[in-house]
């Protein structure tokens, strides 16, 4: 393989530019080094592992959403889209030390049931360290067999010492949309990511949800708390889902021909009722599409404290059988023009969460705080600091607000939207 590297460099036309000509003189460099590495290295390694290390090494340099994946991982991508896949079932990232940092756990998992929290640090899997492996790897090594156990160490800040969680590895079912009444004139309705059939759940749930209560119902709490996105398509249907006109959010990549807008088409699920959006830390991407258009046309109020700050899109590009690379596109903007890459979606109105970690005051995780995350051109501020809780859903019927600070500041809200008068924000 070396060989015919070689020999393509070699062969190169004598009319190329300057530029050109630097291009392959570094591609020289690499194929220079992949050759002592092949032929010197203290361990034999395949070419294909020298290579897709090469690739991954290009990607993730750009920033941290880039990346390549194997055949393996791009199905196994291909399947997480789509609700259900193997594994522990939490969303991750790498941190400039080089540990996984738990964005959140994905409801009703493995992951969430041991009680893994957003924020968490994993430091070792099996009592193995994790320092010097890529994401990709450890994410491999999360997974496996169903039904198969896995010891987790975690580092949890404000904790003074590491402790270890056992999960055992299950198929990961995503039930991305979940609703249950507040009391018999308030809908709950939580996303916990936009997966393919994310708007058609929402559907759903909302129209069983006005067929039963259609008569006392007078607001909706839509929760996108520790939500860490997905398809870009789905955000946008879910926003169109309460906007009846109006930009939803644009895209912008490096060429100035390259700006798409998506707008909505007429239509209210819920008719025009008030509407409070809960967000935290943990909210990123999609969700914070969702956030910003529904609070840039004021059609809900956005309640809770600063989202993670991801404005970037991701276009999957398919490599045939060796799989495909991840690669960062455009930027998304807001229906006001707004970047909130690495600032984040801020509230109308901030509400911490009660719990005893807000007594940490430890700084909110967000994008600018990921290795090579994308600067933003407007403006390079991070956002304010805020705590980050995890919300889950007992179930039907059951409610929660007694034990979720956020949600019951919510509930107080639009309650006394409904006291104050009888029209309809928006």
């Amino acid at each position: 393989m070396a060989g015919l590297v070689g020999l393509a460099l070699f062969a190169l036309p004598l009319s190329l530019n300057a530029a050109n000509n630097e291009t392959y003189r570094q591609l020289k460099l690499f194929g220079d080094v992949f050759e002592r590495v092949r032929a010197d290295y203290v361990e034999e390694v395949s070419d294909s592992e020298l290579i897709e290390a090469a690739i991954n090494g290009m990607l993730s340099s750009l920033d941290p959403h880039s990346r390549y994946m194997n055949a393996k991982n791009f199905q196994d991508m291909q399947t997480q889209t789509r609700g259900e896949f193997g594994g522990l079932g939490i969303e991750v990232t790498m941190d400039d030390n080089g540990f996984v940092k738990v964005i959140t756990p994905i409801d009703d998992t493995p992951a969430q049931r041991a009680g893994l929290k957003p924020g968490d640090y994993v430091t070792h899997l099996d009592g193995e360290p994790i320092l010097g492996l890529s994401l990709a790897e450890a994410v491999d090594k999360m997974r496996g067999p169903i039904d198969s156990g896995i010891t987790l160490t975690i580092q949890r800040p404000g904790t003074e010492a590491p402790f270890d969680v056992e999960i055992i590895r299950a198929i990961i079912t995503i039930r991305s949309v979940r609703v249950h009444m507040e009391g018999d004139d308030i809908a709950y309705v939580r996303i916990s990511s936009f997966s393919e059939k994310t708007t058609l759940d929402l559907e759903t749930a909302i129209e069983k949800v006005l067929g039963q209560n259609g008569k006392t119902l007078k607001g909706m709490v839509l929760d996108l708390r520790n939500n860490p996105g997905g398809l870009l398509d789905q955000a946008v249907s879910v926003s169109d889902s309460f906007l009846i006109q109006g930009e939803i959010v644009s895209t912008r990549g490096r060429r100035p021909d390259s700006i798409q807008r998506f707008n909505a088409k007429s239509g209210d699920l819920i008719d025009g009722m008030p509407m409070i959006v809960l967000i935290n830390g943990g909210s990123a991407s999609a969700s914070e599409i969702v956030a910003g258009a529904l609070q840039d046309h004021r059609r809900a109020i956005v309640l809770g404290t600063p989202s993670f700050g991801k404005a970037s899109v991701q276009t999957v590009i398919p490599l045939g059988r060796h799989g495909a690379i991840r690669l960062t596109t455009a930027r998304y903007f807001t229906p006001s023009g707004t970047s909130i890459q690495a600032r984040g979606i801020h509230p109308d109105i901030i509400v911490e969460q009660a719990t005893i970690e807000h007594l940490n005051h430890s700084p909110r995780r967000s994008e600018a705080n990921l290795r090579g995350s994308l600067r933003n051109e407007q403006n390079d501020g991070a956002g304010e600091e805020g705590e980050v809780s995890k919300t889950e859903d007992d179930g039907a019927g059951v409610s929660r607000s007694q034990n979720d600070y956020q949600l019951a500041r919510a509930l107080d809200l639009l309650r006394g939207l409904q006291l104050l008068s009888g029209t309809v924000v928006n």
